[in-house]
């Protein structure tokens, strides 16, 4: 963590639309024994139950999903554009198949409490799980969304946002 300092939510000057839906992001769960990691370019962030919150949203049979179900953490990696690619080849292969972190040659590294993020993130946000619902079918109100779905539903989970890294 050399590189990184850590600040709190409110000095974060990035746009959450940008930095989410365009920029993207690796969630990337498990410890120093096993993990995974996803690009993902749905989710937010904000305040909920009076805390900084990330809403984060992972179809089941995602290989990540397994790692974020069975750890109480995990962390949001966003990068430069000059990481376009490996972004892509982590939204495009699955982890299950391909080691990852070989194939895009990023470096994971662990927080003190082993969670696992990339040290060529530019900024990191490690998550806390508070809540977590499967979205279904019967609860979607604009027919249009269904077109995003074959029965395939994400998972949300809302996490708090325990600590903020970025590159000083």
């Amino acid at each position: 963590m050399s590189e990184f300092k850590e600040i709190s939510a409110s000095e974060i000057s990035d746009n959450p639309f940008k930095l989410i839906g365009s920029d993207w992001a690796l969630v990337t769960a498990g410890n120093s024994q096993g993990f995974n990691t996803m690009t993902v370019s749905w989710g937010g962030a904000g305040i909920m139950w009076n805390k900084p919150v990330a809403f984060t949203f992972i179809r089941p049979q995602r290989y990540t999903f397994e790692f974020i179900e069975n750890n109480g953490y995990f962390t949001m990696s966003f990068f430069d554009e000059s990481f376009r690619s490996a972004l892509n080849f982590c939204g495009t292969k699955s982890g299950r198949d391909t080691d990852k972190v070989k194939e895009t040659g990023l470096t994971p590294a662990f927080t003190e409490e082993g969670v696992p993020y990339f040290e060529e993130a530019r900024l990191v946000l490690v998550c806390k799980k508070l809540y977590a619902q499967n979205l279904n079918e019967e609860s979607i109100v604009e027919p249009s969304v269904k077109s995003f779905y074959n029965g395939d539903y994400h998972k949300m989970y809302v996490s708090e946002i325990v600590k903020i890294f970025t590159k000083s």
